[in-house]
């Protein structure tokens, strides 16, 4: 039996989708969320990692994928793994941040390392997933795309490699499903390095919009995030991982995908190709808030 944690986010929904068909009745799904809905082929357990008993979560399993997020990463991954120690569990696949492996000492950061720790010192097999930004991440800027064509977001120095999330899974699946990754850690990034301007062009014309950027406060955007929902701790560790971005590292293509998947890395415009559609015209957000009248 696979187990995997934050089953409902970027990546996990991305590994599910990955490991289905061929995985299915030996894949268990975790989510804190009673009315979260997942293919068929997953057992779905609604628990908590901060306060709920895993035993039962953890029985008959034999490979975790350890999605952590927020600033409980590190307490989480270590009540996992005890209660992975406890049930025999074989190998766990942890993902993390790049930044870990270039001396990141933002919160964020910081607490993957300490999560990482806990796995390597608990004699389980394991695999670290170390990724750059995500690509999907653009998403944010649908809303603003939409509005105005404008996108607003900070750090406009920083440049990073980022990765479809549709390669971490795959790259996942791997760890997980086959012999020869434990004691491995994967930095994952896309082909290009790419700024915020960069990302906003390329979108522009997959979308053919005459998109622009614009550079952000990031303390504006720790507002946006606060209000939200998101608390203002939390967000601010957010923001300071972001700004990992104007680290030489981050803009440093890795071949650790195509070396695991025997693929290329997709690039940023293949990725916003296949996501088109979730970016609104302003004639479609328009028609939604008339309720599809015309003008």
């Amino acid at each position: 039996m696979i187990l995997i944690t934050g089953a409902t986010g970027t990546v996990g929904s991305e590994v599910i989708k990955a490991l289905l068909p061929a995985q299915a009745g030996n894949l268990r799904v975790l989510t804190r969320d009673p009315g979260a809905v997942f293919p068929d082929g997953a057992q779905k357990v609604v628990a908590d990692l901060g306060d709920s008993d895993l035993t039962p979560v953890l029985d008959g399993v034999h490979a975790v994928f350890s999605i952590t997020h927020g600033l409980n990463i590190a307490a989480h991954d270590r009540r996992l793994v005890a209660a992975a120690q406890r049930a025999g569990v074989e190998r766990i696949v942890k993902l993390s941040v790049r930044s870990v492996g270039h001396d990141g000492a933002d919160p964020i950061t910081t607490l993957h390392r300490a999560g990482e720790e806990a796995i390597r010192d608990s004699g389980i097999g394991w695999s670290f997933l170390r990724p750059t930004g995500f690509m999907s991440n653009a998403l944010n800027w649908a809303g603003m795309i939409a509005a105005d064509q404008v996108v607003y977001a900070p750090f406009a120095a920083g440049r990073a490699a980022v990765v479809d999330p549709a390669d971490i899974a795959a790259v996942a699946v791997a760890c997980l499903t086959q012999d020869g990754h434990d004691h491995r850690i994967y930095e994952l990034t896309g082909p290009d390095p790419l700024s915020p301007a960069d990302q906003v062009t390329l979108l522009g014309e997959v979308l053919s919009r005459d998109l622009r950027y614009v550079e952000a406060d990031p303390a504006g955007m720790v507002s946006q995030m606060v209000s939200y929902g998101m608390p203002e701790e939390e967000a601010q560790a957010v923001i300071e991982l972001f700004r990992s971005t104007l680290e030489p590292y981050n803009s440093e293509p890795t071949n650790d995908v195509a070396a695991v998947t025997g693929r290329p890395a997709r690039s940023f415009t293949d990725w916003a190709k296949a996501h088109r559609a979730e970016f609104p015209t302003p004639d479609a957000v328009q028609d939604a808030a008339t309720g599809g009248e015309s003008r």
